[in-house]
């Protein structure tokens, strides 16, 4: 690949991590199974009303990595068309878990684990087909 055609092509993705956010890891995979692959513009719908805590920070990942596509097209004047942004990759990896203790009967102590997430989202611009209308 030359370095002219990587630049055109890292011009069409962008891409937005959002590391140390205390959600579980288990419970921010089920928000973002529930918008990869979708259209960009659909799934900041989707997540602007499912019920989950983790769909808060999920979302605001998602606009930034359709900001950062956005800004870079625009930079090098090329046509952004918001509507062709898709979710091309979204996971989430587990990050530092913090260790706290709670006090328990006959002076025992009793560990609780608040776990945190990274999570990160990867949107690309659809590729125009020939020959449609």
């Amino acid at each position: 690949m030359s370095k002219e055609s990587k630049k055109v092509t890292d011009m069409a993705v962008g891409r937005a991590q959002a590391r140390f956010v205390r959600v579980t890891p288990m419970k921010a995979r089920r928000v973002v199974d529930l918008v990869r692959g979708k259209n960009a513009v659909e799934a900041v719908a989707t997540l602007k009303f499912a019920p989950q805590a983790a769909s808060l920070p999920v979302r605001k990942c998602l606009e930034s990595a359709m900001a950062s596509i956005v800004d870079k097209r625009e930079k090098n004047g090329l046509d952004v068309d918001r509507a062709a942004l898709y979710v091309a990759e979204a996971f989430v990896d587990e990050g530092p878990t913090m260790k706290r203790f709670r006090p328990r009967a006959q002076g025992r102590a009793g560990r609780i684990l608040k776990r945190t997430s990274h999570i990160t989202v990867v949107v690309r611009q659809a590729e125009k087909k020939e020959g449609a209308r």
